[in-house]
């Protein structure tokens, strides 16, 4: 049967993947209330388009942080893709290579930031979880520097691991025939088997709890790479990323991993873009399944988005060939929404070709006055 949407890989990679792996990738935090609220959200969206525009011709190439894409259309950091098929990582770099777009490597990845370099030229971003041990953080950000990386993409809402109820059913590990490959000559590299998730357990042994605002200064010291500021909702967190220095930020509730009962993210992104005020550029991810999703995103203020899940899944089910095809099927969908709303380059979306909820209600005609 033919693929022909983003969502179909998610019923293959289940058949394909052990129940521990495939439930690792797509399960949320308690409730995973917020998990469908990331998709239902979108739905609350609904295009205003304007016709009789030549649309013969569109452009979809835009530039993040000066580096030129394809389209708006990134990679997010997943981690331990080797997990979903034996190339993993490789894979997934091949694929953004050839979409002409960014992948961004997660800290924890089964393939090592040199390993990803190897794969061939691409514009390639680096996730970080702060380590207890600084020195071990300045290690991994010198190594990403060296091996061609062009930012960090700092993950900020995980000072602890949400509650991932599958995890701890399932005993979650990573399978004993891989590593999380950028730690294994720190010893850091592998994960124990415990009586409820390893990962979180790993998470309590390894992550800052103490990480603060000064951290992402301290970060900047030792890296001349700009920093993303990757899980931010708020107006008031947009505006303490900017004073620290961000050179970007990224609206992002972990795929609903987190906490429970965050807005979803297409819902909190206008006010952080409101809050940055333009000074830096800001990036969505979570729930993002279609290219009208991408339109909307765009309408409301952000730069650009990223993909974590349908690439997992589609490595799960094509490996390769699989990331490749979700990539160029979000991008002609993309590019349709733009055409059949009348936008011919990323500067003609704007927030008129949307209407949501949230605006001014359009006011109900009078009802009928009641006959007595």
């Amino acid at each position: 049967m033919e693929i022909t949407n983003v969502m179909e890989y998610e019923a293959i990679a289940k058949q394909k993947l052990p129940k521990m792996v495939y439930d690792y990738y797509a399960s949320g935090a308690e409730d995973q209330w917020t998990l469908q609220e990331n998709r239902n959200a979108f739905s609350r969206i609904l295009f205003r388009p304007r016709i009789l525009i030549d649309v013969s011709k569109i452009d979809m190439s835009t530039t993040v942080l000066g580096f030129k894409i394809s389209m708006p259309i990134m990679i997010a950091p997943t981690a331990m893709q080797k997990m979903a098929h034996p190339e993993g990582e490789y894979a997934t770099a091949r694929a953004a290579s050839a979409a002409g777009t960014i992948m961004t490597l997660s800290s924890w990845a089964t393939s090592s930031v040199e390993e990803v370099a190897s794969t061939g030229p691409g514009i390639r971003f680096f996730q970080l979880y702060v380590n207890k041990d600084r020195n071990v953080v300045a290690q991994l950000v010198r190594r990403a520097e060296r091996a061609g990386f062009k930012a960090i993409a700092l993950t900020v809402d995980t000072p602890r691991l949400g509650r991932r109820e599958a995890d701890i059913k399932n005993r979650f590990t990573l399978p004993p025939f891989l590593t999380l490959k950028n730690f294994e000559g720190l010893d850091l590299g592998k994960m124990d088997e415990t009586n409820d998730s390893g990962l979180a357990s790993y998470v309590a042994g390894q992550i800052d709890r103490s990480l603060s605002w000064k951290d992402v200064k301290w970060l900047q010291t030792i890296t001349k790479l700009p920093i993303l500021v990757k899980g931010v909702l708020t107006a008031e967190d947009a505006r303490l990323a900017i004073q620290a220095g961000a050179a970007g930020i990224i609206v992002s509730n972990h795929g609903a991993r987190q906490l429970d009962y965050v807005p979803a993210t297409i819902m909190a992104l206008e006010e952080v873009v409101k809050a940055a005020q333009g000074q830096v550029p800001v990036f969505l991810d979570g729930g993002v399944r279609r290219g009208t999703d991408v339109f909307k995103a765009l309408a409301l203020g952000a730069s650009g988005i990223f993909i974590g899940r349908p690439v997992v899944f589609s490595l799960a089910s094509e490996g390769e060939a699989g990331v490749r095809k979700v990539l160029q099927m979000l991008r002609d969908e993309f590019e349709l929404t733009m055409a059949l709303s009348g936008c011919r380059s990323l500067k003609e979306i704007t927030r008129d070709h949307i209407v949501t909820e949230w605006d001014h209600p359009r006011p109900l005609p009078p009802l009928p006055s009641a006959r007595l």
